[in-house]
């Protein structure tokens, strides 16, 4: 035995052992035999590090006397080891395994009853399985959608943090407002009227778990199963979800050069209660809802008594004029800001996991919208909260979003240049004001022998992460392009991927 313990051995796992003082066997044989049991189940690790005796004897309500006992015993049979001045340890290599028996066989005893049967869903479970939205969290190129984290101050964040958490607020250890943490929902507040042109007071901020639980809040609690959405054709993949477990008749709208088609949607759905939209940056082609497409929606809207939800998604990142200003700022210089809906997200400005997204309701909203999110029980964590609000409040939040957005602006440049040197007989890309990804469009004699989802195949087996604009139709595509998230990227990666990318899609056009 050496002195030093097995690499990660210190973690003690939790044992669900009981002594019966009232059984005819001695207290340390009843230890011994399940000690034994869960080692040979699986449940103890080979390697893992027991509790100490005493600790054991005192979680037991025995003696320590009886604890060494049945380790004795089981030191003796090979089940445990011990390291000196270490603890005690599941061996490595148990009897069973010398004696040639197979102990995972052995475990599974009792199979699992219709192991190979598909499980019975309902049927929006089973359309939410079938949506074709990729995983494409990978960081490498040219993941969409996907910000860089390499840059953020997590120093600093972990400052605030601590500064935070070290002897916390103790209202801050409570439920709190279902709505969320004040000084948060003011900072939003005031950085939506400076930089995004909303007309809002704090208290109609509600802070969500991430954009998609604000879509989902919004449906739950406004539409029947049943009534019809608009979505934009093609689009964000992800909000399908929360309309689909709503269940919710989900109608795709064409766009044309100035967004959304209002006379479409009044054609295939003219009966619809929402319009979901991404006016200032359309996910994923970049169109800008015009001007006159923008007061045609909120007309229809007015019209039709329905709602209009504002997906802002990546919108933030404006790289040439003045940022667009919201179509709730809009409406509510006409006066009807009542009939939209905010939606954003920290996602894309900070880090993917923060999951806090938020909305901006109607002032008739507040309550119901609070009690509704009380009750669905999807909040937020309360940890974060306190953190961001400090960090938007100090002025953290507008130093690291005008690095980003200067960091992202030279890597779309660096993208286009590539693409011109190392793709422009296979993709058209153009650069975009905004956004985190450029869209690349497939040469006619690309498309005819390829189209975007087998190019987008080829690319993954070169190591390279595309997507393809197939997967963002919920019909038959209209058009073949790629994705190619620049964000996370660095610029000299841009160019040896931009490169490899085309040396792939070569290859296989012959």
């Amino acid at each position: 035995m050496g002195n030093s313990s097995p690499r990660g051995s210190r973690r003690t796992p939790l044992l669900a052992l009981a002594l019966d003082r009232s059984a005819p066997a001695p207290l340390q044989q009843q230890l011994c035999a399940q000690l034994r049991d869960v080692i040979l189940a699986g449940r103890l690790a080979p390697g893992a590090r027991l509790s100490s005796s005493r600790v054991l004897a005192k979680e037991l309500g025995c003696s320590r006397n009886t604890v060494v006992t049945a380790f004795d015993q089981l030191l003796s049979e090979g089940y445990l080891e011990g390291h000196a001045g270490s603890g005690t340890f599941v061996c490595r290599v148990l009897p069973e395994d010398l004696l040639g028996v197979n102990r995972a066989a052995k475990a599974k005893t009792q199979p699992i009853a219709d192991a190979g049967r598909a499980p019975r869903l309902a049927a929006h479970g089973r359309a939410i399985v079938g949506l074709r939205d990729r995983d494409y969290r990978h960081r490498r190129a040219f993941t969409p959608g996907v910000p860089d984290t390499e840059d953020f101050p997590f120093d600093l964040w972990a400052r605030l943090h601590t500064r935070t958490w070290r002897r916390p607020d103790p209202a801050l250890l409570q439920l709190g407002n279902p709505a969320g943490f004040q000084p948060l929902r003011e900072a939003i507040a005031a950085y939506l009227n400076s930089y995004r042109g909303l007309v809002c007071d704090w208290r109609q901020i509600i802070v969500t778990a991430g954009a998609q639980a604000a879509i989902g809040l919004v449906v739950q609690m406004l539409l029947e199963p049943g009534e019809a959405v608009w979505i934009e054709e093609p689009g964000y993949v992800g909000l399908r979800g929360p309309l689909i477990a709503a269940g919710v008749e989900v109608a795709p709208v064409p766009l044309d050069s100035e967004g959304i088609s209002v006379a479409a949607g009044r054609r295939l759905a003219p009966k619809a209660r929402a319009a979901i939209v991404t006016p200032s940056h359309h996910y994923p082609l970049g169109t800008t809802l015009s001007l006159a497409r923008r007061l045609e929606l909120l007309e229809w809207a007015r019209g039709a008594d329905a709602w209009i939800l504002e997906d802002d998604y990546d919108s933030e990142y404006r790289y040439a004029g003045r940022p667009l200003a919201s179509l709730q700022g809009l409406a509510a210089g006409r006066g009807e800001a009542g009939r939209v809906i905010y939606v954003g997200t920290f996602s894309k400005v900070l880090f993917p996991a923060i999951r806090l997204g938020y909305l901006v309701v109607p002032e008739a909203l507040i309550e119901p919208f609070t009690a509704g999110h009380a009750a669905f029980g999807a909040l937020p964590s309360a940890l974060v909260q306190p953190v961001l609000a400090a960090f938007i409040d100090e002025g953290h939040f507008a130093t690291h979003f005008r690095r980003m957005r200067r960091l992202y602006a030279a890597r779309q440049a660096a993208l286009v240049a590539a693409a011109k040197t190392h793709l422009a007989d296979l993709l058209t890309v153009a650069p975009d004001d905004a956004g985190l990804h450029l869209m690349a469009w497939l040469k006619p004699e690309v498309a005819d022998k390829l189209g975007d989802k087998q190019a987008a195949q080829i690319a993954a087996e070169a190591g390279i992460a595309v997507a393809p604009l197939a997967d963002y139709f919920c019909g038959a595509p209209t058009r073949q392009g790629l994705l190619l998230g620049y964000a996370a990227v660095p610029e000299d990666e841009i160019v040896r991927q931009a490169e490899r990318l085309g040396e792939a899609l070569r290859r296989r056009l012959g």
